[in-house]
């Protein structure tokens, strides 16, 4: 028989009354930073080789899935993505084409559980299987890779393939000759080219690449004294040289925790442009000519500076181009002569555009093709060409459009669109007959099912006046009644849009009878610089007041009522939830907090160390800005928090696994409320990547069957049989 509603009140209870009986150990520590006296009561945590510690975080993994196995439809996300999948054939990713028409993409069909790698002769050639990652290490257990990034060499005779498993930041990268298959004995293990620059050819033969100094994830100097090397195929990888790096370069004063890079450049280029990446928009960034630099020689010299406010520097022929923000609140399009390099008084090709950010651009023999935003979700095609600037219209209206081209020399120039709800679509444009061609390496699917989903672009008023853009997805029969349950999504930091995609993931929720919203809060970059230096450091705390902000405008307007919302925020997005559920704990109904960053007091201790976006604890200002951000800090004992579900990756090096596992434990003993608190671990995961596409899926699905239960989805509310 089925349990009555009040034996299952009783069997939810039991399991939530043993969890407060399991509660993590708390071994105190206290640390004075600037005359403040900060307490953490739960710094025991921190040590990951601790038994204890490893106990209590699979304890409450197990607890957790032991609550979610009540929940009918537990399974049906993933169910359902992977029924999407089939239907859609297969999907194609990481397409990279050679100067000689060579294409090579990662293809996974709809019932694989990983990509394999591919490529044809042309975009009408015969496709031919390249590398199945389950070959490699076969003869092993316990192994799963995926291939996280390809990179043809210029005659795509040669690829360099990287694998990584268990959501790992290095990757394993392997060399094989494409006509042969042959796969070259030397393995690269110190890379990770699908995160850190990619893999650079230099000619058919060798390539740069970014080189960690170590291997060991736990060191604390993982991150640091990065180099960028030159690798020869067929070379024992000890035997790299290093070509840009502190070490190798020490006149350049590259700090340990800057990321020194060699950019992108064309088979033709007389230069390598050096940059020094770190968490700024603008760095400084170097020039050599090629032929200097592969004799060994290290004269590097000044190309820009941060207050030159350039980026996205580019060759084109003898002139270099650039977006600039000098003098100007938004990005031009601006060009300076190599031999005369001007930054601050360039010529200006494109000046800034009302209500419109230039965001990339692409160089051709024909001119140069640029793109635009505006609110980081409506996007616009243009073509700069003789001095004249040409709008050009898009197959279809795009909330986001990317490009790809050869290089300078060719016409050819691709036009990638997609929206919330439309399916993304590759197409050619012919600037002769001003015309667009379909070349869709993977098939277009009809889904009736979304067909009655309504995106709306709308933007809030912020307690200060400042307009938040928000972009919402409902059903056309939407009943603005305040029932609604509510998911909204927010990130807001390092100056990165939540830029429009085919959004299966919030579409499947709006067909279960929700309501998806984007809070494209600050400290984004929909607006600009402007909008990423208003959510930074001392101005963080608007990030979080926005998503705020935005809850109660949808409240407000009856989309939904406190008890129908959930917010959800990963990695970076965890400081922007967990800091807008500890200022309102009454506001919300659940929240959902994904690898995030949850403690940022701590985190310049860890390998990551902490990005200058949020601040240094070594700087008495700055200390006030990371510990107002901290949310473990901001978890008060007596209040009554709404239900949280909180994860984390083993192996994530970005957001230690600790964060989020301290800032549970210490949310279970502080909070009085009768809703759920759960920590899931994933111990075969990182920082949500590089993980079989079915375990992504299931992930996701925990995070949204928590959330309709929480919200009162009639489906979700759990239910059992049990025997006599």
């Amino acid at each position: 028989m089925k349990i009555k509603t009040s034996t299952i009140i009783c069997l939810l209870s039991g399991l939530f009354n043993a969890q407060k009986n399991n509660l993590s150990p708390s071994k105190p520590a206290t640390d004075t930073y600037f005359g403040t006296e900060v307490v953490d009561e739960y710094r025991n945590l921190e040590n990951l080789d601790d038994p204890e510690t490893l106990h209590w975080m699979k304890s409450q993994t197990a607890y957790t899935t032991s609550i979610l196995d009540l929940i009918p439809k537990r399974n049906y996300y993933l169910e359902k993505r992977t029924e999407l999948d089939k239907r859609q054939g297969y999907s194609v990713s990481n397409l990279n084409i050679t100067n000689n028409d060579k294409y090579f993409y990662l293809k996974k069909k709809g019932d694989e559980k990983v990509a394999k790698l591919y490529y044809r002769d042309g975009f009408s050639g015969v496709e031919k299987l390249l590398y199945n990652p389950a070959d490699y290490k076969s003869n092993e257990q316990n192994h799963s890779f995926v291939i996280n990034y390809i990179s043809p060499s210029w005659d795509g005779n040669t690829i360099a393939i990287s694998m990584s498993e268990k959501g790992n930041e290095l990757a394993d990268v392997i060399i094989m000759d494409v006509n042969t298959k042959y796969v070259h004995p030397h393995i690269i293990t110190n890379a990770s080219p699908a995160t850190f620059d990619g893999i650079k050819w230099i000619d058919n033969n060798r390539f740069f690449y970014v080189a960690f100094s170590t291997t060991d994830p736990k060191s604390q100097d993982f991150y640091k004294n990065t180099r960028t090397v030159l690798y020869k195929v067929g070379t024992d990888p000890k035997d790299i040289t290093d070509v840009f790096s502190a070490k190798n370069n020490p006149d350049l004063q590259i700090t340990p925790s800057q990321y020194p890079m060699i950019l992108n450049f064309g088979s033709d280029d007389q230069y390598y442009i050096g940059m020094i990446v770190d968490y700024q928009t603008y760095r400084k960034t170097f020039i050599i000519p090629k032929k200097d630099l592969l004799e060994g020689k290290k004269n590097w010299s000044l190309l820009y500076d941060p207050s030159d406010k350039a980026k996205n520097f580019r060759l084109w022929n003898d002139k270099a181009i650039f977006l600039s923000s000098y003098n100007a609140t938004s990005n031009k399009l601006c060009k300076t002569s190599i031999d005369n390099l001007n930054f601050k008084d360039p010529e200006v090709l494109i000046p800034e555009k009302k209500d419109e950010i230039i965001k990339s651009y692409k160089t051709t023999k024909d001119g140069i093709y640029y793109t635009t935003t505006k609110n980081g979700v409506e996007a616009k095609l243009y073509l700069y060409k003789d001095g004249k600037d040409t709008a050009i219209p898009l197959p279809y209206p795009s909330g986001n459009i990317s490009l790809e081209n050869i290089g300078n020399n060719f016409s050819d120039i691709w036009v990638t669109c997609s929206g919330w709800a439309n399916e993304e679509q590759r197409f050619k444009y012919d600037v002769k007959t001003n015309s667009f061609k379909a070349e869709n390496l993977t098939p277009v699917t009809e889904y009736p099912e979304f067909a009655d989903v309504v995106v709306k672009e709308i933007t809030i008023k912020a307690r200060d006046g400042e307009e938040v853009p928000v972009s919402l997805m409902y059903h056309k029969n939407l009943k603005k009644n305040g029932k609604n349950m509510t998911l909204i999504d927010s990130y807001g930091s390092y100056g990165v849009s939540s830029s429009p995609f085919f959004a299966k993931m919030y579409l499947l929720w709006v067909n279960q009878g929700g309501v998806v919203a984007v809070a494209h809060v600050r400290g984004g970059g929909e607006k600009g610089e402007k909008w990423r230096l208003a959510g930074q450091k001392e101005t963080k705390p608007n990030t979080w007041k926005d998503l705020i902000d935005c809850t109660e405008y949808l409240i407000k307007e009856k989309y939904t009522s406190k008890d129908k919302v959930a917010i959800w925020g990963t990695s970076a997005g965890g400081i922007t939830v967990g800091r807008a559920m500890t200022e309102r704990p009454d506001l919300f109904k659940a929240v959902i907090a994904e690898v995030g960053s949850l403690n940022t007091l701590r985190q310049e201790t860890t390998p990551n160390g902490q990005p200058k976006e949020f601040g240094s604890i070594k700087d008495p200002k700055e200390f006030k800005a990371v510990l107002e951000m901290d949310s473990f800090y901001h978890i008060k004992k007596g209040v009554k928090y709404p239900a949280t579900f909180i994860t984390g990756g083993i192996n994530d090096q970005r957001v230690i696994v600790w964060e989020p596992t301290k800032f549970a434990a210490k949310l279970m003993a502080g909070n009085t409320s009768d809703h759920p608190v759960l920590l899931k671990i994933d111990f075969e995961g990182g920082h949500a990547a590089n993980v079989p596409i079915a375990q992504r899926y299931a992930n996701l699905g925990d995070m949204f069957t928590f959330a309709f239960w929480q919200l009162g989805h009639p489906d979700y509310q759990p239910k059992e049989k049990i025997k006599k």
